[in-house]
């Protein structure tokens, strides 16, 4: 059956697997190492800690990757990505008493590494398989890919919270290990050798992108990606096994129901800013979603502080955020894609992703910070913030048509 697809078919669907089996393991090891953690003792501040150098090492990786895929070629830094995911799990099988938080740290600064190369490798790839007239349907690989992505990582979140229950934590790490291992080889095997390599090769000093729409839409990713994990990353899932008394299952599985449904809409979300009717968004849009977000964790802050239905105001509000976030996230991962050059796509779209992964570390220092010291109340308003500074950023992006950047 695969053979009856067309070349760039089967590459997309091979690039697809291994985004999404990496994915798998990436949202288990965040679950398996946030609840096993806190479960140890660990503060609130301490476990965001963990994630520090995962986060960190994300910008360094986009940034270097995108310039580094151009050279090398896409396939081989996808693969690269999925070994070094493989050695990362790897170090946390050590036994108990190794696992110091500076070990953990360098073990997450491994995967961070890891899935920056392989999401760069994956979102730079479409762009080589898909040509340049063909916006509308750009729009929904890059959709498809991204919101099939963040399901997988819903699914993650629910395993690792599962597996912790069930086998414990080294015994989790054991099976994503041989997982990944396989995917690893078939993925060595299968994948085209000349993806994404560019003809000419850029120079170091090209890392940085002089394009006015890039560095733009960067700057409102920063912030987009900020206000999402100043709650989700370390003060939710503490807030509901603290307050709320949740065990390690329903923690995992509430947080894997909003990142599947988040995922979901990410997916459809062509639907909802005018894709079905034959147009492609433009910064006007990204303006107009971003604003409608930000209402959002305002409106449950409020709610809360009023005591009204405090727990259920929050879990119903983030609902709603996950789908409001789930299109404004799509479209940011269109644009990118679109505003990227033809020739060297890697290095617009790791720049863009630097300031993702940016956005992340601040919004995961926050977390641990602002939750323990005034609460998650507090985390909740300053997401409001950090997605009304996304929406002023993102008005200064190209109106009409997103095809080139300039």
């Amino acid at each position: 059956m695969l053979s009856s697809l067309s070349e760039g078919v089967r590459q997309y669907l091979l690039i697809t697997f291994n985004y999404w089996s990496f994915t798998l393991t990436d949202g288990a090891l965040r679950m398996l190492v946030v609840l096993h953690f806190h479960q140890l003792g660990y503060s609130p501040l301490e476990v965001a800690m963990l994630f520090l150098f995962y986060e960190f090492f994300g910008v360094v990786t986009n940034l270097v990757g995108g310039w580094l895929g151009a050279h090398i070629g896409l396939n081989a830094t996808m693969n690269a990505g999925l070994l070094l995911q493989v050695a990362a799990l790897s170090m946390l099988l050590v036994p108990q008493d190794m696992l110091t938080v500076v070990w953990v740290m360098a073990a997450q600064a491994l995967s961070g590494i890891a899935k920056d190369l392989n999401k760069m490798s994956a979102k730079s790839a479409i762009k080589t398989l898909v040509p340049a007239n063909a916006q509308g349907t750009l729009y929904k690989w890059v959709a498809i890919l991204t919101g099939s992505k963040n399901a997988l990582k819903g699914v993650g979140f629910f395993l690792g919270g599962v597996m912790l229950s069930l086998w414990g934590f080294r015994e989790a790490v054991l099976l994503m290990v041989a997982a990944l291992a396989a995917v690893w080889v078939f993925s060595i095997m299968n994948l085209k050798k000349s993806l994404g390599k560019s003809v000419n090769k850029p120079r170091f000093s090209q890392l940085f992108s002089k394009s006015r729409p890039v560095n733009s839409l960067s700057a409102a990713r920063l912030f987009l990606f900020a206000a999402r994990d100043v709650w989700f990353v370390v003060a939710l899932p503490v807030y509901l096994t603290s307050a709320m008394g949740w065990d390690h299952w329903a923690v995992g599985a509430f947080l894997a129901s909003w990142v599947i449904g988040y995922g979901f809409f990410q997916s459809i979300a062509p639907r909802f800013t005018g894709s079905a009717a034959g147009k492609v968004p433009d910064g006007v849009a990204a303006f107009r979603w971003a604003v409608a977000l930000s209402l959002v964790p305002a409106a449950i802050a409020l709610a809360m502080a009023q005591g009204v239905g405090a727990d259920a105001s929050l879990l119903l509000g983030l609902m709603v955020f996950g789908i409001l976030f789930a299109v404004n996230s799509a479209l940011h991962s269109f644009l990118i894609v679109s505003y990227a050059r033809e020739e060297g796509v890697s290095l617009d779209v790791g720049f863009y992703y630097m300031a993702n992964a940016m956005g992340r570390l601040l919004g995961t220092v926050l977390s641990g910070w602002v939750y323990q010291t005034w609460g998650i109340g507090s985390c909740l308003w300053i997401s409001s913030v950090l997605i009304a500074l996304s929406a002023i950023v993102a008005l200064s992006l190209p109106r009409g048509s997103a095809a080139t950047a300039v």
